[in-house]
């Protein structure tokens, strides 16, 4: 005798060799014995053979018409024997009955399964869902395989265009669309960036790396609401006439200075820091955004300001303007350069000049200063603070820089990138950093001992952090230390200026100590600006990927770089030969450009080697290029990474 039989979800066969009660011994095909339970015995048979039942009956099941068969089935839970004999009109062979059941198994929208052998007819609405419900999946499978086939070829479909931001930056797998990508994606052994960029879905590969940043950061797009300044009290006018030092493509200016001679022969110096705590106060429109925010965010070629235009330039330390600031006041030994005594307050004060970088730096530097040429605007005064940063310097026991470090700037025009070093530690630098130093520190200061909360960068063992509690700065060798002076580009200074005004006013903080908003403001502020700074760091890595594939298009020498180009290459396999030093076992920071990554071709090298490298392919989806080692010469000493920026 055999059987017919369900184990894990298939049915199997066999030939019985012990009938117990409740089990059976049975031995299959293959000649392997088992134990089964009786309940999952189907069918008892002794013809057609055992080989050949299963395929016998479903060579019958195929020929049973699926909806005539829901039709002979009774409105109740029925067993597949009756079925089968209604079906037949007669008491149905074993093979004639397992074919029923196979139907009836193979066809779970039409006949809902109840127990081993036992079934339920679909009602008719429940059946009219689960067919239309069937045909969409059909002609899903049928537009996902049309899809995969089209970006196969790199063809984008035409559907595709309105997902493309979802597809690239929060793909839902649920979706027919982001399931045949993935199955192109397999198919053609690229990543779902790369394929749609081979579709022409991404004609900018600029566009893609800040779309993605402006998808998972600006989700309502970077526009600003409506928004009113609050009208200030009437502030005091200053006599200074104070000028600002910034870069030239600076808009946002938040601090200037003013130098003037007193009757007593001591020197009046003014850090004017401007004021837009006095017309977004906390909890209003203006404030709302800034909060949101955070922070301007920078990026080679452009940048999204924290603030509106109009609240900027109504604050905006420009040339021309009576503008109202925040100042403080140093009255300095002519002789010592010490300070004897300082006040500050709240004022308008007029801005008479915008001094730029480009145009200051030829005029006011170490070999000017040491020739004593004094021939030019703001001279005596730029001298003089010149000598009051050194002294400061001197003071905090700290070098402001080092002077090996360099800022990188990125000029970008029409797509093309030109990239200039200028060194820390200029005369410039130094004026500018020792006096931010000194007033976020002198701020900070009195906050604390007013009992007013704020927002402290603190420093001990080389870890820097962000506090309510002030404390020491052993980086910049202070013992507290503040963001206070860029109120227009960085929320926790605005949130700072607002505790400062409030002291200076002998009024009440506005944020009180155990204050919740204040430790908010710390919190939100951390993870943004780390966002923002690790954006501003890919761009600029994607901007040196294009310097360099600039240099391989032009196939010429174009300093910083040079280029060789192999016998019988064209253009797109000409190298660019570049140099750079390794940091630590492959990492090598290239010269005269930011770009730090890994040349996995290069042999093992000590730190501090220059080594000089070809480059390759350039993926600016990745970000990533590859090198070919070329040589190697003694190794030098790398200086270390300055550890904080005083702004």
């Amino acid at each position: 005798m055999n059987i017919l039989y369900e184990e894990d979800g298939s049915f199997k066969v066999g030939s019985i060799m012990t009938d117990n009660t409740s089990s059976l011994q049975i031995e299959s095909l293959s000649g392997k014995r088992s134990k089964i339970k009786a309940a999952n015995v189907m069918l008892r048979f002794t013809q057609p053979e055992l080989g050949v039942f299963i395929a016998q009956a479903e060579t019958m099941a195929e020929q049973i018409e699926t909806e005539f068969l829901w039709e002979c089935c009774p409105p109740d839970e029925f067993a597949f024997e009756q079925t089968a004999e209604e079906y037949y009109g007669h008491k149905p062979t074993p093979l004639e009955a397992a074919a029923v059941m196979l139907r009836l198994h193979g066809a779970p929208i039409y006949f809902h399964r109840k127990g081993k052998g036992r079934y339920r007819a679909a009602p008719p609405e429940v059946l009219k869902a689960a067919l239309a419900g069937a045909e969409k999946r059909r002609l899903q499978q049928e537009q996902q395989a049309r899809y995969v086939e089209q970006l196969s070829r790199f063809e984008l479909p035409a559907e595709f265009a309105e997902h493309l931001k979802h597809l690239l930056y929060q793909p839902d797998r649920n979706t027919i669309e982001v399931k045949a990508l993935e199955a192109a994606c397999a198919a053609t052994h690229l990543s779902a960036a790369h394929l749609l960029h081979q579709c022409g879905a991404l004609p900018s590969t600029h566009d893609f790396h800040l779309n993605k940043f402006l998808f998972e950061n600006f989700p309502k797009g970077t526009d600003f609401p409506e928004v009113e300044v609050s009208t200030w009290r009437e502030l005091p006018l200053s006599t200074a006439q104070a000028f600002s030092i910034d870069d030239a493509s600076t808009t946002e200016i938040d601090d200037a200075f003013s130098v003037e001679q007193l009757a007593n022969g001591h020197w009046r110096i003014g850090v004017h820091i401007a004021a837009p705590a006095l017309g977004l106060p906390r909890d209003s429109a203006g404030d709302a955004i800034a909060a949101s925010r955070l922070s301007t965010v920078y990026m080679p070629g452009q940048k999204i300001t924290m603030l509106p235009d109009a609240v900027v330039q109504a604050f905006t330390l420009n040339a021309d303007h009576v503008c109202p600031a925040l100042s403080m006041y140093l009255e300095v030994d002519k002789d010592t350069l010490l300070i004897t005594s300082s006040e500050s307050r709240v004022e308008r004060v007029h801005i008479e000049a915008n001094l730029r970088h480009d145009t200051l730096e030829p005029l006011f530097n170490e070999e000017t200063l040491a020739a004593g040429k004094l021939d030019y605007t703001y001279a005596p005064e730029l001298r003089f603070l010149w000598d009051f940063a050194q002294k400061l310097e001197a003071l905090r026991g700290k070098a402001s820089d080092n002077g090996t470090q360099v800022d990188y700037n990125f000029n970008i025009i029409d797509d093309h990138v030109s990239i200039t070093t200028r060194r820390r530690g200029s005369p410039i630098d130094k004026v500018v950093s020792e006096l931010m130093i000194l007033v976020n520190s002198t701020w900070g200061k009195q906050l604390d001992e007013h009992g007013f909360p704020g927002i402290y960068r603190t420093q001990n063992n080389g870890k820097v952090k962000m506090s309510t509690v002030a404390a020491p700065h052993q980086g910049l060798g202070v013992a507290q230390y503040m963001w206070s002076s860029s109120p227009l580009r960085r929320y926790v200074d605005m949130v700072n200026q607002r505790q400062i005004i409030a002291m200076l006013d002998d009024a009440e903080p506005v944020y009180p100590k155990n204050n919740t908003g204040l430790y908010t403001v710390l919190r939100d502020f951390e993870t943004m600006y780390g966002i923002y700074n690790d954006f501003q760091r890919q761009m600029e890595r994607y901007w040196c990927l294009r310097y360099i594939q600039q240099e391989k298009s032009a196939a010429a020498l174009t300093p910083p770089l040079s280029h060789s180009v192999g016998e019988g290459a064209n253009e797109s396999r000409c190298e660019v030969v570049v140099t750079g030093t390794v940091i630590r076992e492959n990492l090598v920071r290239l010269a005269n450009i930011p770009l730090v990554f890994k040349a996995h071709s290069m042999p093992e090298q000590p730190a501090g080697t220059k080594v000089v490298l070809g480059v390759g392919d350039i993926d600016l989806i990745d970000l990533n290029l590859h090198t070919r080692f070329i040589s190697a010469e003694a190794p030098v000493v790398i200086a270390p990474p300055v550890t904080e920026e005083a702004a």
